[in-house]
């Protein structure tokens, strides 16, 4: 059975991604916002609902940029869509996480950040934000391919 997840890629006016720093396992991890897609929810509905939660901004989705899927013994079967969108209203801030208590929230940290910065960072999920985005923003990608395998 598979596991459907969302990323949102949004920019500000300086070209910078919105970035969100989460904590699992005992480390930090920066990603785009996101999270799972709830039953009843288009991946769409889910990138708007999840970027509220963890950043306090309205967006509107738009483009699909990547379709990543991973088959897996130890995780199965999972999908990840990844979404360009804009910001339509809210107010800049650290979210919570539903899915945790108060005392347990795993978000720590959300800003804006340049290409530069992204490839400074330790650890990045998934990584090809750090080279691939960028080729896919300065690009003209006429018949480019979102649908990806993760192995």
């Amino acid at each position: 059975m598979w596991v459907g997840g969302v990323r949102v890629i949004i920019l500000d006016e300086r070209n910078r991604v919105l970035m969100v720093r989460q904590h699992h396992e005992g480390r930090d991890i920066w990603m785009v916002p996101g999270g799972g897609i709830e039953d009843g929810e288009t991946s769409s509905q889910a990138g708007v609902r999840e970027v509220r939660e963890e950043t306090g901004l309205d967006v509107k989705i738009g483009k699909l940029i990547w379709h990543v899927e991973e088959v897996s013994e130890e995780r199965g079967q999972r999908f990840v869509n990844f979404f360009l969108a804009e910001i339509e209203g809210g107010k800049l801030e650290l979210g919570t996480d539903p899915e945790f208590s108060k005392d347990d929230q795993v978000l720590r940290e959300v800003r804006f950040m340049s290409k530069e910065e992204m490839c400074h960072l330790e650890v990045l999920y998934p990584e090809y934000l750090k080279d691939e985005l960028w080729r896919f923003l300065e690009e003209d990608y006429h018949g480019y391919n979102a649908f990806k395998i993760r192995t």
